[in-house]
């Protein structure tokens, strides 16, 4: 009996451990400071007197405007975070808009913050991921208006639109700031560069084919 209780403690004590995580951050990062008068608060925003909210706080209609796609990869994303929706702050939620231009693409990249669940609305997409190492397995599946994949949080995906239409999709993210790497740009086109000698060897190239690549224009996509 005794030691079924113990048994039965011992668990407790590591469920409750691990409901005692710290919360996912909502940032890229968080550097300590002793003098508060130079800090920020962070893990969302401050919150406004919940007496003087309006409906405007829970409003956005910037979803219902086509993205301009005038660009090198014929795609846009337009976002609804708690920067366009105030009240979603804390909620754990956000949306985007993307526009495709016919064969426009929406490059391989990462939100670190956020599952998404994308819905397409309007053309056909080639959408996919690809897991952590050491298997980098790709999962791909063509959408068609109706349909919705999900990609899991961190991981690598894109959308390619593979009709000689525009196509459009929304997509819901778990967080109020899922943010986003774009691959391509964040390695090639970051600020200040990474040394070529560090980007020619991880890629197996020369450095003028790196030189070439950092000088590309690299859109925030």
């Amino acid at each position: 009996m005794g030691s079924a209780i113990l048994v039965a403690f011992t668990v407790l004590a590591f469920a409750s451990f691990a409901l005692a995580s710290d919360p996912s951050p909502l940032q890229d990062f968080c550097v300590a400071i002793k003098d508060t008068k130079d800090g920020v608060f962070v893990n969302g925003k401050f919150c406004k007197d919940a007496k003087l909210a309006t409906a405007n706080d829970f409003f956005f209609s910037g979803l219902r405007k086509p993205g301009n796609t005038s660009n090198q990869l014929g795609s846009m994303v337009t976002p609804a975070n708690v920067d366009q929706i105030p009240g979603l702050n804390t909620l754990g939620i956000s949306l985007v808009r993307i526009d495709y231009a016919p064969y426009g693409l929406n490059p391989p990249h990462t939100h670190p913050r956020a599952t998404e669940a994308l819905a397409v609305l309007e053309g056909t997409l080639s959408v996919g991921f690809v897991t952590s190492n050491p298997d980098n397995r790709l999962f791909t599946k063509v959408l068609y208006p109706g349909d919705v994949f999900v990609f899991p949080e961190g991981l690598i995906h894109f959308q390619f639109n593979i009709g000689k239409t525009k196509a459009v999709a929304f997509a819901g993210l778990s967080s109020q700031n899922p943010g986003v790497i774009t691959i391509a740009k964040s390695v090639f086109g970051s600020n200040p560069p990474i040394s070529d000698d560090v980007l020619a060897k991880a890629f197996q190239i020369d450095k003028k084919m790196v030189d070439y690549l950092q000088a590309q224009f690299w859109t925030n996509n």
